[in-house]
């Protein structure tokens, strides 16, 4: 309706004209957004709720450079989950896949202890609303729990493997205070991102340390002395797993396999042009 009173009618844009298809090819205002072929009716309904996943979901504060950092650090156990799966595709070797069930476990007690405890996350400025309790912080758990196997790995399996030479020893070292910092660093991402309260990455840390130092226990006590022989079973041998526990330096064996067999193979193929 006009300033006099007058009914003004809107122009009717009949689907398919080619004001319907000027719109739609038009920039659209801030807030717009143009509904699915046949899906017009689906977007009115205003109260519909949406869930995201938030295994990856990560957000920080515009211009903040530390931020976006930490963000990406915060990522970690995803990367190193790809990660396992990698060496589960290429190697198949049984220890690597024991730790990957202590760390599958140690995310299932993580569910469990949040579930029980029931303590919400810290009230923050996202767009995402989490449903999912914050006590303990799984992402904390995980790296902790991590780190420390790592640490045991290195310093108590593969002593006890070999001789370590003064470089290999650096390495060790070099690696223990790297998964360490990592670990840290994946904590206090978790407390400046309010993702986590300090407690709650405490909890966190104090719930992975010892369930790494058990599963590891129970992997080198308990499961290696069966790996020769879960090795033998068939459907390991379909698949191509492998115990590589008695092996000191498993790159340098590969590395000189493959360079004897391909030795090898040249001659024969030399001796067979002659």
């Amino acid at each position: 309706m006009n300033l006099s009173g007058s009914l003004v009618r809107s122009p009717v844009i009949l689907p398919g004209s080619r004001e319907t298809s000027r719109a739609k090819i038009g920039m659209a205002a801030e807030g717009e957004c143009l509904p699915l072929w046949g899906e017009e009716n689906l977007y009115s309904d205003q109260n519909t709720r949406w869930k995201p996943i938030s295994l990856t979901h990560v957000e920080y504060e515009e211009g903040d450079l530390l931020g976006k950092g930490l963000a990406w650090c915060s990522l970690t156990p995803v990367f190193i989950l790809v990660g396992f799966g990698t060496l589960l595709l290429f190697r198949r070797e049984l220890h690597t896949i024991s730790f990957l069930a202590g760390i599958l476990l140690n995310e299932a007690v993580n569910w469990v202890l949040k579930h029980l405890i029931r303590e919400p996350r810290p009230c923050r400025g996202h767009s995402v609303v989490f449903s999912e309790y914050g006590m303990p912080s799984s992402h904390a758990q995980f790296m902790w729990f991590f780190s420390t196997y790592i640490v045991l790995f290195l310093y108590v399996r593969l002593h006890q493997s070999y001789t370590s030479t003064l470089l290999e020893n650096m390495w060790k070292h070099l690696t223990a205070v790297g998964v360490f910092l990592l670990s840290m660093l994946v904590s206090y991402s978790r407390v400046y991102l309010r993702y986590h309260t300090t407690v709650q990455v405490a909890a966190g840390a104090a719930a992975g340390i010892p369930l790494g130092i058990v599963w590891f226990a129970i992997v080198q006590l308990a499961l290696t002395p069966w790996f020769p022989m879960i090795a033998a079973w068939p459907i390991c041998e379909l698949f191509m797993v492998r115990d590589s526990t008695l092996i000191p330096n498993i790159l340098w064996f590969e590395y000189t396999a493959a360079r004897a067999e391909a030795r090898t193979r040249h001659r024969k193929l030399g001796t067979k042009c002659q």
